[in-house]
């Protein structure tokens, strides 16, 4: 009789209690509808337009000649020798897989309120989709940087020097994916309740751009103050890195890369636990 009555239970809730209390298992399980998600994200992304995923080549392109004709023409910033389609490339790529997933992940709760409200899942699958479904877009993108890299290896004679600190090209990559997720998480944990945080945001990324070594190298930088300031930035040894391993110009340095994955670190721990808090409790005020 006691063997009828007993039930087993494949799903269990408990109250959670601590600040602390993160199951990173439970994201695990539930990795198949992150990868829903990431078809979502990618598909949806182009679905009613005339050139659908071409854009992932068009947008680039369009801003690669934006900046040769406004930064490299007309303001005159060198590219450390450089051809400036490469040196735009490179940074282009990178920044606008930063800048996107950053302002993804940042509306987490607010584009997802309705999905949130009815069906329980670990709220941390949504962020993560949204920047590995950029991965695959920055991964489109870097092929149009590989792709004139090698224009230019076999039909000129320009020299460029890539190097073996090309390799941590994954590292850097899970650094800015890093980075975006944690400042994309701790956004949309304020932006429930302050949703001006959001037009705030988008204007601060803009600016952002301007004091990471994208559209120029470190080097034209002289002014001692600006330059420290610039530093601080994690961003800076990341792309300085990037640039210096594919293209042999730029200012390496393993401490800068060492701060960079410190304050990576801290970001998304900070990040996760503030996010795992409100996520309790969004719902009475998104």
């Amino acid at each position: 009789m006691n063997e009828i009555n007993k039930e087993d239970w494949t799903t269990e809730i408990l109250p959670r209690t601590r600040l602390l209390d993160i199951n990173f298992k439970e994201l695990w399980q539930y990795r198949d509808l992150c990868s829903l998600f990431v078809k979502r994200n990618i598909i949806t992304q182009y679905k009613q337009t005339i050139l659908g995923p071409l854009w992932f080549f068009v947008q680039p392109i369009l801003t690669t000649i934006m900046y040769m004709v406004v930064f490299g023409g007309i303001a005159g910033i060198p590219t450390d020798g450089i051809p400036q389609p490469l040196f735009y490339l490179a940074g282009i790529s990178l920044w606008q897989y930063f800048s996107t997933s950053l302002n993804g992940t940042s509306n987490t709760f607010v584009n997802n309120a309705g999905i949130f409200g009815k069906v329980y899942f670990p709220r941390l699958v949504a962020p993560l989709s949204t920047v590995i479904s950029n991965l695959v877009r920055f991964f489109i993108q870097f092929l149009l940087f590989l792709l004139v890299y090698a224009c230019y290896q076999l039909f000129t004679d320009v020299h460029i020097a890539t190097n073996w600190y090309a390799l941590l090209f994954p590292v850097l990559v899970i650094m800015v994916a890093g980075l975006s997720l944690g400042f994309g998480i701790l956004f949309s944990s304020l932006t429930t309740k302050y949703r001006d945080l959001q037009q705030l945001l988008s204007f601060f990324v803009q600016l952002w751009m301007y004091a990471t070594p994208v559209i120029y190298p470190l080097s034209t930088i002289t002014n001692s103050k600006i330059l420290f300031a610039m530093q601080l930035n994690p961003l800076t040894g990341i792309f300085e890195a990037f640039k210096y391993g594919l293209l042999g110009v730029g200012q390496f340095s393993w401490g800068m890369l060492a701060y960079s994955f410190g304050f990576m670190v801290v970001l998304l721990f900070v990040g996760i636990v503030i996010f795992n808090r409100v996520q309790r409790s969004f719902m009475d005020t998104v």
